[in-house]
This record gives C-alpha cells, sequence and structure tokens, in this order.
C-alpha cells in the first residue's frame, strides 16, 4: 500500500509488467488537492508512472486543457513514493505535500499525474494478533504477488486503538514469509504478528497486507 524483490511494490509492477492490461490516468492539478488512485471494483493497485510538473508529461492550464510542460521539474522518485504508498491497495489518496514536493516546479502549473493499473487480485488485510485466512476455490492454489507488515494509514486496523498506535504510517517492513508459507497451497493460515515478521515499529499497532490470486493447479507446472 510496498513498499526488497519480494516487496508488494516490486511484485505486483512486474507481475503487470506482462499482463497488457489498460492503464487508468490520473491528473491533478492544484498541489494539495486529493489524487485518488481506485480499483474498488477490480483488484488491488499497480503504479507505472507517476510525475510532478513536466518531463513530457501533461500540465493543466486554466481551461483544464492538457498540453506539453517544463521538463525541469519532475522529481524521479516520486513515482517510487507512490508506488510505496499505493500499489496492492484498492484505494490510495494522497496529494503533493504527501511527496514533499510541493511548490518544487517554481512559476509552473503544479499537478501530479499517475497511471496505473488494476491487477486482479484478492487483497487481504489482517489485524495484528489475528490470523490471515488465505483461500482459493477447487483444485486451485495461492500465488503470493507481495505481503508488507506494517501501517501506512490511519484508517487500517485503528477501532479501540489510541492515536499514539496509529500515527506512525511510514512503517513498512516487506516480508517473503507469506509466499514462501503459501504458495501452491489450496489454502495457508498465517499470524499477524511481531512473532512472524518482527517488529518494524515499536508502539505502533500494525497489520497484515497481503496481494494474492488463484490459479489452476495446472497453470503452476506450465
Amino acid at each position: 500500500m510496498l513498499f526488497s524483490s519480494i516487496a508488494l511494490v516490486v511484485a505486483v509492477g512486474c507481475v503487470l509488467g506482462h499482463a497488457g492490461m489498460p492503464s487508468e490516468r490520473v491528473t491533478t492539478c492544484v498541489d494539495g488537492v486529493v489524487h485518488r488512485l481506485s480499483c474498488e471494483l477490480s483488484g488491488v493497485i499497480s503504479v507505472q508512472t507517476s510525475l510532478y510538473g513536466g518531463e513530457d508529461s501533461v500540465t493543466c492550464n486554466d481551461g483544464g486543457k492538457a498540453e506539453s510542460s517544463n521538463t525541469g521539474c519532475s522529481d524521479g522518485a516520486v513515482a517510487d513514493i507512490v508506488k510505496k504508498k499505493c500499489n496492492g491497495k484498492r484505494v490510495c489518496e494522497l496529494s503533493s505535500s504527501d511527496l514533499g514536493v510541493s511548490g518544487s516546479c517554481g512559476g509552473t502549473t503544479k499537478y501530479l499525474h499517475t497511471t496505473y493499473t488494476c491487477l486482479p487480485a484478492f487483497h487481504h488485510v489482517t489485524c495484528e494478533h489475528s490470523l490471515a485466512h488465505l483461500q482459493c476455490g477447487e483444485e486451485q492454489v495461492i500465488l503470493v504477488y507481495g505481503a508488507e507488515y506494517g501501517r501506512r494509514d490511519r484508517t487500517t486496523c485503528v477501532h479501540s486503538r489510541p492515536d499514539s498506535q496509529i500515527q506512525n504510517i511510514s512503517c513498512l517492513n516487506p516480508t517473503s514469509k507469506v509466499a514462501e508459507r503459501c504458495d501452491g497451497k489450496n489454502s495457508c493460515l498465517i499470524k499477524a504478528g511481531n512473532s512472524e515478521f518482527g517488529d518494524p515499529c515499536y508502539g505502533t499497532y500494525k497489520y497484515l497486507e497481503v496481494a494474492y490470486t488463484c490459479n489452476y493447479f495446472q497453470d503452476q507446472l506450465t
């Protein structure tokens, strides 16, 4: 939501690189305004590109028409940040201020432009101290795209939790343990807890996020 080569942010992107799926595009034309990516009806987000400013992309004039822009103000780190925040999630909301780039383009029109695809996958979230149960249909097996243990928002797994336990949203610990434990099985049970994944942020109440799909067993052999 992710970001190691086993990380959710990398794994999801790699799979989609060969999927040939249609891209969605979102351009937010004002600094600080919510930039919303959504795959609510069709899987999980996989960001392809994300630019702030120019770099042979688009900007927004007063009429909302896309046109060529200044090529000197796009931060190459922006795409990585957006991927870490959004990949593997069904919905992701952020703004230029979340990326630390607000106002960095001088007098040019500010905008954030992202292209992404919706990966057909299950998005499973399990709160700390609970059991994650991954399940596929008959004659199908699990293929984990990626998993993370930690916290990257203040809205997931917050019931009855004090503010002090949900403030750290930069707590990301990509893990390969879920794939090692579950890949190739019809169902899989794994505990969302520090005993399994270590403690990436002491004092923060965490959760396990997993993106996976179900393949027919024969597909695993070809």
